[in-house]
């Protein structure tokens, strides 16, 4: 019930008062991964980072300190991630210690996952078969489809970040999340051209069809995370942003109070679909503000 009344108070002062307070944090604790993704450059890093238990409690308790009380944990792979005898459930009660309200984990699901505590687990899914391999390597897919139906987990999702290579699996992958009985739903979200991905690049035309059928799914009632209101800011692309909504704790520490996309100037081209979410939050769009209310509260 906790969400329930800090919701409307967090509401109020970022709407009404100006205030800036992050709603969710994203707190990267590793940079270590065990896929080479083609939209990704982390892998190529000599020397990955491991951030230690106690490292990660600073980056928490900074983001509750804040404001934040929603927390999702990503890496690199954050189920790789140790520090001696604690494994990645360790932070997960740590974050729950701490007060936030719920913790997420995003997973490649390349590797088993079950038994994660976390309240909600998010699987990078970028395609269906063929077209998730073509971006995360020959036989992920069936990797990943096994590892959903062994974990055992009642709230797992899926997420495509939709490119270049696999745009047109996507009515395929929109079905098979709304058919799978393990995936409760899916997220869209389309690349964005961070350095040395440019050519994953989705072109205007490619782009507008793609949030067009996400659209179309989304009001056939079809499990989709996005808001209709939410999409059609990204096709609009000249909203206001208020993407301090997000905080941000990278690998190496940094602390950003925004997505990394802002720091590499990425705005103009961003895919990240969260950003028309938070938009149509404070726009007080009503379907935004309901799947905001099934994602942090309903669920």
């Amino acid at each position: 019930m906790k969400p329930l009344f800090y919701l409307p108070q967090w509401f109020f002062k970022t709407r009404v008062l100006g205030k800036k307070i992050p709603l969710q944090s994203v707190v990267f604790i590793s940079d270590k991964c065990n896929l080479k993704c083609l939209h990704c450059t982390i892998y190529a890093k000599k020397d990955a980072i491991v951030k230690t238990l106690d490292e990660v409690r600073d980056d928490l308790e900074y983001c509750y300190r804040l404001g934040s009380r929603f927390v999702d944990l990503e890496g690199g792979e954050p189920t790789l991630w140790r520090d001696g005898e604690h494994d990645l459930n360790s932070v997960i009660r740590l974050a729950k210690k701490i007060g936030f309200y719920s913790v997420t984990v995003t997973t490649n699901a390349a590797r088993p996952f079950a038994g994660l505590e976390a309240d909600s687990i998010w699987v990078s899914m970028d395609g269906v078969g063929a077209a998730h391999d073509a971006v995360r390597g020959e036989g992920m897919f069936e990797r990943l489809v096994q590892h959903i139906e062994g974990c055992g987990h009642a709230r797992v999702s899926v997420n495509m970040v939709v490119n270049a290579l696999n745009h047109a699996s996507l009515d395929e992958t929109i079905e098979f999340a709304k058919n799978h009985p393990n995936i409760e739903s899916i997220a869209i979200n389309l690349h964005t051209p961070f350095p040395g991905t440019e050519a994953l690049e989705l072109d205007d035309a490619t782009r507008n069809e793609v949030l067009e059928k996400t659209i179309a799914y989304k009001k056939k009632g079809y499990p989709i995370m996005n808001s209709v209101a939410g999409l059609k800011l990204m096709q609009r692309r000249d909203f206001k942003t208020y993407c301090w909504m997000a905080n941000f704790i990278m690998p190496d520490g940094k602390r950003l109070p925004e997505c990394q996309g802002k720091e590499a100037n990425l705005c103009d081209c961003c895919g990240f679909c969260m950003a028309g979410e938070m938009a149509a939050v404070m726009g007080m769009k009503p379907d935004t503000l309901l799947a905001g209310l099934k994602l942090r509260v309903m669920g």
